[in-house]
Order: C-alpha cells, then structure tokens, then sequence
C-alpha cells in the first residue's frame, strides 16, 4: 500500500494503532532517518496489520457504519506516526509523545540531506526547504524560494528533481502484512506479533484488547487516560494495564483479558465507570484504615483487581464496618507474602471464583490455604531498602500505632495536617557511621534500621550518635522509643551491637503487627482508631492524596544523585521504586529501586534496573524480559560509561564505595 494511502487510512480511522506502554519514542535522528532512507528509496519494512471484527454497538469515532471492520496496526506505529507527524505537520490523534521528534524536518536542496530546523544554520539559507510545507504547497509551491538560490538554471532544474523526488516518496509502497482471522484469539494473534517481532518490544494481550477497544470506541483510551491522571494527582501512579485489567474483573468476574472479547462497547464502559467508583473507595479506605497516603507505601497494587470486584458486587462501596477491617486484614497480607508476584493471572482467577462464593471472608480463607499461616515472625523483618515488602508495613504500623516523633513528641497519626504528615524515612543509626564501620549496604538498609519522623525531626538529628542522642530523646519524652518498637537496651545502641539491635527490634516490630493484624481480622480497628469510622462512599476522592510526602527529600541519597546524574547526561528519566512486571501476563517480578523500562534511550538499549538482593528465580525471568540489572549503583555507572563512552567519577556521584557485587 502506499504511504500516501496508509497516511489517508490513519486520517480516516480506517488505521487504529495498539496503545503501546510506550508510545511514541523515537528521537530526532531516527526520523531524520528515516526520511533520509526513503528519498534514496532504500527499503525502511512494511508493517503488520489485524482486521478484527467490533461488536455490533460500536461506531468508529462517528465515520464507520456500525460493525465496520478495524484495522489494528500491529507492528510499525513508529514509522506510521513519523511519517504522519513530518508529512501532515501535526501528531495522529492516537499519539502520545514528543512532538518535537518530528517537528520541523528540513532537506538541503543542494547537499540532499535531512536536518532539524537551526536558526543559526538556516534562517537566511534559501536551500533549507521544510518538508512539512514541500508535503502541503507541493514542488510547484516551493519555485519562489528555490530562485532564491540560484540564478543557474540547469541547477534550479536540479533542485525542482530533487524536490520531487521527495514530495513523490508518498507513492511509495510499503508491505502490509495481514494476521488472517477477524475472530482469532487474542493469545494467537500475540503469538503471532511476538513470533515476527522477536527483536522488538513484545506486544502483550493486554496491548491487543485495548488496541482492539479502541479502535471500536476510541472515546476509550481518552477515558482511560483521565482516570489516571486523576490519580496521579492525588500521588497514586498505576499503568494502564492495570487498570484494564480491573476493568475486565468487574465486567467479567475473570482476570484474562481474553474475556473482554465478548464485552461490548457500551458494557465496557459501564464496567469502567464501576471500576473507577470501586477504586476511589479503596483508596480512600487504605488511606484512612491504615494510613497509605502516598504511592509509595501503596504495595501490591495488583490487589486492587479483586477489590475492584469485590467493592463492585456491593454498589461501589462496603458500609459494614467489620467487612472493611477484614478487608484491611486481607490485602496488608497479599502484599506481605506476594501473593502476585508468582503466578499473578492464576492467582487472580482463584481469588475472584474465591470473593463470588465467600466475600472478603472467601478472600482469606484462599490467602490462608495458599500460605499455610500469616503470623507474622522476626525474621519476617530481615529485609532491606525501600523496596522491601514489609517496608509499607512499617509505614501503616507508624500510623496506626501512634508512634512518636523522636524529637518532638507528637503522635505521626492520621490526624496530622500540614507539612507535619509528611513523613521521611530516618535511619535509627546513621548511613555514613555505619559505612565507616565497613558494613554492608544491606546492612545499612535494614528495614528495621528504619522509623519514620517529621522532616524537621529527621534533619535535626542527621548523623548524630545513637547512643548520644536515643538516650537524650528518651530523657526528654519518656515512652517515645517504644512508641516506635525501639529496643530500650542501652547497650544496644553502641555502634558494635548493631547487628543484635536489628535482631531485637524485628522481635518488637513482628510482636506489634501481629496485634495490628489480629484486631483487624477480627472486625475492629487497633485501638485507638485513627478516627471515629472508616470512609464510606460519602467521602469519596476529598481524602485521597490529601497528604503526599516530598520524595526527593525522602530518597535515599544512592538514587537521588543516580537520577541527577540521568538529568545532568541528558538520558531518560528513571523510574524510581518501580515495579517490573511481566508483558505477557502482568504478574509482578521484582521492585527495582531504580529502573529505566525503555532503556537508557528509550526504544534504542535494553532495559535496566538496579535491583538490591534479587533471588535465582528473579534473576532468570528478568533475563527472559530482556532487562539488564545491576545490584549496587557503582556497577550501574559502569554500564552508563561504556553505553555511552564517556567518563563519570562513581566516587563523586555516589560517595564512599560500597561492596562490589556480581550482576
């Protein structure tokens, strides 16, 4: 087919493009490219295309009749969306990107090449044509400023050809492959993509439904896109693939997207609306039950499916006091034991035919046979970095036990306003002291070497001596170091022993979230409550992000001065604290501390992470993913030298050097 067609198509809603994760990502110098390759007619690929059949409801953006066929762009939405964006002078309405990758291309008549538009450089050189308005006005439109440069006619001749050239590549014919079968599989036609484009990003089922969706009701992926923008606002990041996937439990009762083949336009949207209703309550209900206020903390986010569900069966809210305890109870527990971070769709599966046949009630008995206990131990504790399933715990123990701020006295509970909620993380012994004692970077960032404390608190104390300054806390507000699982052995607080006060305080900390979790399973709230009930319907979104912590100041130093430094290079901005979840399925694998999904330079490197402590089953499956992974931030600058072939003092960015680890 040729371009000027497929452009055509794409205008008409003929094309509908799958909502890739992540979108549009080529930069300047692969457009430039590809222009450059087409003008000299060398071949750039074709693309992958499936026509699937919509439901009968479903109109396409007003142009299509009513069960028209959509043509799903499978493979080449980077080509497809270079090539509109140079030639049309504006992004498809599918595009969610940089503009600027393919604004103002202009081709130098005289030397036949392709370059971004420079004032400096082209400003007052008439040989700089723009190729977006060569593409509107045509050669004949380009005559006036071509006798600008030049009095010869042979070489005015010259550059009329050249021009043509150009304008004419939209003649050119691009191969369409076509996947046979409007109503195949959905898991067959991935199948098929990923088979065909085994060098490039595998395309997962969750790409395919909402490709499909919304090339039935394109409305969808605006809609879809609000909703978590919204959130976003109120400090809760999540991928849209979660949210379909909410979206397919509350319509379906399954956890396959396969199952929104049958779902029509019109219940989908029902179902997202449900969807979105049942969320706003489960987050105001984390919030206010057990003080999860920001992104953070919000752990195991694979659990809203089945609460999706569960809160949608009951109108879009739980009233019943001792119901939303339990289910409190339940979901601290599925993140505690990951309970999706195996076999995430299996176990989705099980626990929605667990919730339609039992409730909340269903949910645990499911979680209690697949665990075989959820008492809580000391060594349950033994973990490391924020990163660290129990880290949220620490947080909800914070807010619902009333621990006390060290310097100040006053309870970090949920009745905190202003810039008192915002909690930061503080290391009981300082980072720099244990470090000159040589110990491990896990050791130093033991979960139990964590409390949480105002941030006026936590700069006043910075790197003072344990043993100096627990002591002195102690002094001035009696019971404030047990508020906060403490060990009150003042030998303990010696530099020496720190190993045996880790050990003592994950003994404490486990005695106290037993007791949290007991009052929550058995319908009431660990006393004293945070507030007098827990947020019904009529709360709804006010108390979501109603505190948000600053991040940056919270951070540890490590990935602070890792994402400056991505800053200072010019390189993509990495996601910190994020979770690395497989394509195909969704389950999450490994929280890495510091992650680049896209690569170094987004659609061009592998992925990498930096990944503290990952086990041999992680290791593996991260591999299968294509992920590059490091364990300590040294190794990690290693890679950015060599990737990009430049020089960078480690030893500046990250300061003393930590243990060198295999990756």
């Amino acid at each position: 087919m040729e371009i000027s067609a497929i452009l055509s198509q794409i205008e008409q809603g003929q094309f509908a493009l799958p909502e890739f994760q992540r979108g549009y990502v080529w930069s300047r110098e692969q457009v430039r490219g590809l222009f450059s390759s087409l003008y000299r007619r060398y071949p750039v690929g074709g693309f992958l295309v499936w026509t699937t059949q919509p439901n009968r409801d479903a109109v396409r953006g007003g142009a299509a009749q009513p069960g028209a066929p959509v043509t799903l762009l499978l493979d080449g939405q980077q080509r497809a969306t270079s090539l509109y964006g140079v030639i049309r002078g504006r992004p498809p309405k599918f595009f969610q990107g940089d503009e600027r990758a393919f604004k103002n291309l202009y081709f130098d008549v005289d030397k036949e090449v392709f370059e971004f538009y420079g004032p400096v450089k082209m400003r007052d050189n008439p040989h700089w044509i723009s190729v977006t308005d060569l593409f509107r006005h045509g050669p004949r439109g380009m005559v006036a400023q071509l006798r600008k440069c030049t009095e010869d006619t042979e070489a005015l001749l010259d550059y009329q050809q050249r021009l043509t050239d150009l304008y004419t590549i939209g003649s050119i014919d691009l191969h369409i492959a076509h996947i046979p079968g409007h109503d195949r599989p959905i898991d067959e036609v991935v199948d098929i993509f990923n088979r065909v484009n085994s060098g490039g990003t595998k395309l997962s089922s969750a790409d395919l439904a909402l490709a499909k969706l919304c090339g039935e009701a394109p409305q969808s992926r605006q809609e879809l896109r609000r909703l978590l923008a919204g959130w976003e606002q109120s400090g809760y990041c999540f991928k849209l693939e979660w949210l379909l996937r909410g979206v397919t439990a509350v319509a379906t009762g399954q956890a396959s997207f396969g199952a929104l083949r049958d779902v029509s336009v019109s219940d989908f949207s029902t179902a997202l609306k449900k969807t979105a209703q049942s969320i706003d309550f489960a987050l105001n209900l984390l919030a206010t039950g057990l003080g999860i206020d920001h992104d953070r903390v919000l752990a195991g986010k694979y659990a809203f499916t089945s609460l999706a569900r569960l809160v949608s069966n009951s109108g879009g809210t739980v009233n019943d006091l001792a119901d939303q305890h339990k289910i409190l109870y339940w979901y601290v527990h599925s993140f505690l034991w990951g309970r999706y971070s195996g076999s995430a769709e299996t176990n989705l599966r099980r626990d929605l035919v667990a919730l339609e046949d039992g409730g909340v009630e269903g949910l645990i008995a499911e979680l209690e046979r697949w665990r075989g206990g959820l008492e809580l131990k000391a060594d349950d504790f033994d973990w490391w970095s924020v990163g660290a399933r129990f880290y949220p715990l620490l947080y909800i123990m914070t807010r619902l036990s009333r621990a006390r701020d060290l310097v100040n006295g006053l309870p970090l509970s949920l009745s905190m306003h202003g810039h008192l909620n915002q909690l930061h993380k503080h290391h009981i012994f300082p980072r720099n002291r244990l470090y000159r004692e040589e110990m491990s970077q896990a050791q130093v960032n033991a979960l139990a070497n964590f409390c949480f404390l105002t941030a006026g608190s936590n700069w006043a104390i910075s790197d003072d001596d344990p043993a100096s300054y627990l002591h002195e806390i102690e002094q001035r507000n009696p019971g404030v170091l047990a508020s906060q699982w403490v060990p009150l052995d003042e030998a303990l607080w010696q530099i020496d022993r720190y190993p045996e006060f880790l050990a003592a305080r994950r003994s404490l900390l486990a005695e106290a979230a037993n007791s949290i979790l007991a009052a929550l399973r058995e319908g009431r709230h660990p006393a004293p409550p945070p507030q007098t009930e827990l947020p019904t319907q009529a709360h709804a979104a006010a108390q979501v992000g109603a505190a948000r912590p600053a991040w940056d100041e919270e951070d540890d130093g490590d990935i602070l001065a890792l994402r400056q430094l991505a800053a200072d290079l010019r390189i993509a901005a990495p996601e910190t604290h994020c979770e690395i979840a497989d394509a195909d399925t969704g389950e999450p694998l490994a929280m890495a501390d510091i992650a680049w999904p896209q690569g170094i330079q987004p659609g061009l490197t592998e992925p990498v992470a930096l990944l503290f402590d990952p086990d041999a089953e992680t290791e593996e499956r991260l591999g299968e993913l294509g992920y590059r992974f490091f364990t300590t931030p040294r190794r990690l600058i290693w890679h950015l030298e060599q990737l990009l072939g430049i020089d960078i003092d480690g030893d500046q960015i990250i300061g003393e050097a930590e243990p060198l680890q295999s990756s």
